[in-house]
């Protein structure tokens, strides 16, 4: 099978929200490029139904518009604060029409195989028939001058390893769609991210009776704050440069105003201080443990075949499981070797850059505690100046290639989070937007 030479281009894995950015910004700057995508549209996580969608027929955003959209594409004025994922999709779509994007991108397309040859990388692909398998009798090779991997890190589900075995339906929450899986069921959800809390107040209002184990105590963020969307709020403290402690002592006392003291409600109290761990937004689910109609509960010991026992000793009959407990980072097309692995992620400069390879990145590989499109937009355009500095402006890139290969980098701005899987991505997403910024600028001039 001949390689097909497309050595004065980038490939692009995924037209999500990562992949559509970074196609834009190389577009916009005269970078060749051409997109593949599995599905048969744009949207990726946020294409609800489609097999690596884990969105559910109610979700929203948890970070409000404007903390949320592209850099210079704002979302319509008519949506609300927190858009729906049907919201969500259309804007991606409107986005990729008005940069002209769809031209870019081959659909029902899946990337096999990625492996650097010579001064570039070989990508083998392979079309996807409309039900999703893949046909690797058509596959063929590409040889591209770089690769941009954009295929998300929140479609393959982690479950947790409890002993003992259930008989009931068990589900991850990427895969929980829609209430008729709740309706009069007894139900345990285990995970207290936002998915988790989300789909059991969901519970609270269809099943005949909720539980929800969590691991440990947290602090729970109401969507909003005197009128306005509760980043919003935040983001005034970090423009002021308050500095962390205050900030901190601030938002806390605000809390315990809004919402009370979560362990009032019977849920443990936070080991850790605010900011610590992502946060969790939402304003319902203290109201419904309130009205007992979820019932908190500690981590699960064990698994029976219509039961568990959780470790504090009391059961609870169940009828379905639902597991929101977290994705796995994986990219099955390329060996770890080539993403400098390491503690269970790749290891990069800004979670975007490798350290010795000039022509791989990596975009959307991050977990903010707020919007993330507007991020990624920005580590688009860092890659975008980078590829541009190595024809253009030699020693700009040569100063930028030292930064990344030397790793010096601070994502947190000097809050310690608890080491948990959940963490492995997470960034202050004010500090990071602004190192991004400044990076643009200085590699730019």
């Amino acid at each position: 099978m001949a390689t097909l030479d497309r050595s004065t281009m980038y490939g692009i894995i995924g037209a999500g929200s990562s992949g559509l950015a970074i196609a834009k910004n190389l577009k916009e700057r005269g970078i060749p490029c051409e997109v593949f995508e599995r599905e048969d549209d744009v949207g990726g996580n946020w294409y609800y139904g489609k097999p690596h969608s884990s969105v559910y027929r109610s979700t929203h955003l948890i970070s409000s518009k404007p903390l949320t959209e592209y850099v210079d594409y704002p979302m319509p004025k008519e949506y609300p604060d927190y858009p729906s994922h049907q919201q969500v999709w259309e804007y991606f779509r409107s986005y990729a029409r008005h940069f002209g994007l769809y031209d870019l991108i081959q659909f029902r397309t899946s990337v096999e195989h990625v492996v650097p040859a010579g001064e570039g990388w070989d990508v083998t692909i392979a079309p996807v028939l409309e039900d999703g398998t893949v046909e690797p009798a058509r596959a063929e090779t590409r040889h591209y001058r770089g690769v941009i991997i954009a295929n998300g890190h929140n479609w393959d589900p982690k479950f947790p390893d409890y002993p003992g075995h259930f008989d009931g339906v068990s589900l991850h929450s990427s895969e929980y769609k829609t209430t008729d899986v709740l309706r009069d069921k007894q139900v345990l959800v285990v995970g207290a991210g936002n998915s988790g809390c989300d789909i059991a107040v969901e519970s609270a209002q269809n099943a005949a009776r909720t539980y929800h184990s969590v691991r440990r105590g947290y602090y729970y963020v109401p969507k909003f704050f005197f009128g306005k969307p509760a980043d919003q709020i935040g983001e005034v403290s970090l423009r002021l440069r308050i500095p962390l402690p205050i900030r901190r002592a601030l938002n806390t006392t605000l809390l315990n105003m809004v919402a009370g003291d979560p362990s009032r409600f019977g849920l443990p109290k936070p080991d850790h201080k605010l900011f610590e761990t992502h946060p969790i937004i939402n304003s319902q689910m203290l109201y419904f443990i309130g009205h007992g109609d979820i019932l908190p509960k500690p981590d699960v010991a064990e698994l029976f075949s219509d039961h568990v026992r959780f470790t504090d000793g009391t059961e609870a009959a169940v009828d379905v499981i639902i597991y929101a407990t977290g994705f796995k980072i994986t990219m099955p097309f390329i060996d770890k070797q080539y993403l400098n692995w390491a503690n269970n992620k790749p290891n990069l400069y800004y979670h975007v850059f490798h350290p010795q390879f000039d022509n791989l990145f990596i975009v959307g590989l991050i977990q903010p505690d707020s919007g993330q499109w507007g991020l990624v937009d920005y580590q688009s355009q860092l890659v975008a100046e980078f590829i541009q500095a190595q024809q253009e402006r030699p020693r700009r890139a040569a100063w930028f290639r030292h930064r990344k290969a030397t790793m010096n980098q601070q994502l947190s701005h000097g809050i310690h989070y608890l080491e948990s899987t959940r963490h492995y991505l997470e960034i202050e997403h004010f500090s990071y937007r602004n190192g991004l910024k400044r990076m643009i600028a200085q590699i730019h001039r």
